[in-house]
């Protein structure tokens, strides 16, 4: 097992490293221990801060073996949209990691034991044949290609607005960086929920009851489909200001982004209220925020006590006290007749 298998466990290369070293998931979980406690540590973090990246350094056994144990922990947990978010959220880490490999590749830094080439990713996706450099920091990409990995990505990347050339759609390099994002995300979700074994189910049982504990369902007593950043809770406004001083951290910009969705807001109104001029230079925003507020996905803002013990909780007022959830903050304060923003 390599660090490039644990950065990259999605990776066919990676699933060959745990085959070759002939590991027994029934064992893994039955031993419990660091590979357990970090494949906890994925799913919650998925679902809460739209993200996986570890909270704190992990061997490389433990962080490559928490990815079979995420994917069977997921499929144990029957929530609505959870596969979908946790499959977003290891594309979203994947991304991160795979941009910055590329570019010192690119731009010939050294590497270090676990970067990923452009050239390795795509043989390892059977897109080595389909994907070709074209010079000038753009792609071609076979139109079935395109066609597979862009389904899910808007209108932006409707056939209709490309240019479309002997059955090739040239890209560029970050457009190219989106698809492979996207094709990430698919191998993630393929194949879950897993059908899991008994023995499997029932030594994760704890496990799979803590996860249900800290992803209770945020009780809503109707819709919120209006924008008004006056009705915000405090913890939403200082989180608004702090996006707009490019000082928002990890944790609050997935509550910031994933409460704003939860109102039903166009990507431009957030773009406002976070003070971004141009839009066409917020492609990750844009692409965070739509996910976030995805149809039949939506990840629900975390409650006000995962506010707390993430630091984003600022300037609690009376209404604070006797609120257990940002939304159910704003919806008190919508009924009270704050008017919306335009």
């Amino acid at each position: 097992m390599q660090p490039l298998h644990a950065r990259y466990p999605f990776l066919g290369v990676s699933r060959e490293a745990v085959e070759a070293a002939d590991v027994d998931l029934a064992a893994v979980v039955r031993d419990g221990g660091a590979p357990v406690d970090r494949g906890v540590e994925r799913v919650e973090r998925a679902l809460v801060a739209g993200t996986v990246a570890p909270e704190a350094r992990w061997g490389t056994r433990a962080e490559l073996l928490s990815y079979p144990v995420a994917r069977v922990l997921v499929s144990l947990l029957d929530v609505r949209g959870a596969v979908e978010k946790y499959a977003r959220a290891e594309a979203t880490l994947a991304y991160e990691r795979f941009t910055d490999d590329f570019e010192a590749d690119a731009q010939l830094k050294s590497s270090s034991e676990g970067s990923l080439t452009l050239e390795s990713m795509l043989a390892d996706f059977d897109l080595a044949g389909d994907i070709q450099p074209t010079g000038d920091e753009r792609f071609s990409v076979a139109v079935g290609a395109y066609l597979r990995l862009a389904a899910s990505l808007g209108d932006d990347w409707r056939l209709a607005t490309r240019a479309l050339h002997d059955g090739q759609v040239t890209v560029t390099r970050r457009e190219l960086y989106d698809l492979l994002r996207e094709a990430v995300r698919r191998r993630v979700a393929d194949g879950l929920p897993l059908s899991v074994p008994d023995p499997i189910a029932e030594a994760l049982a704890d496990e799979v009851e803590t996860l249900r504990d800290s992803l209770s369902a945020v009780e809503r007593t109707r819709d919120v489909d209006t924008f008004a950043p006056t009705a915000f809770p405090p913890c939403m406004q200082t989180l608004a200001e702090q996006g707009r001083e490019g000082e928002l951290g990890e944790t609050g910009r997935f509550a910031l982004l994933s409460f704003v969705a939860s109102t039903g807001a166009p990507f431009e109104q957030l773009a406002a209220l976070l003070g971004v001029r141009d839009l066409d230079a917020a492609d990750q925003l844009r692409y965070q925020y739509e996910r976030l507020a995805g149809d039949g996905a939506q990840f629900a803002p975390p409650s006000c006590a995962t506010m707390q013990a993430n630091g984003d909780c600022h300037d609690p007022d009376d209404l604070c006290e006797e609120i257990g959830h940002p939304l159910a903050y704003y919806e008190k304060r919508l009924a009270d007749d704050v008017p919306a923003d335009d």
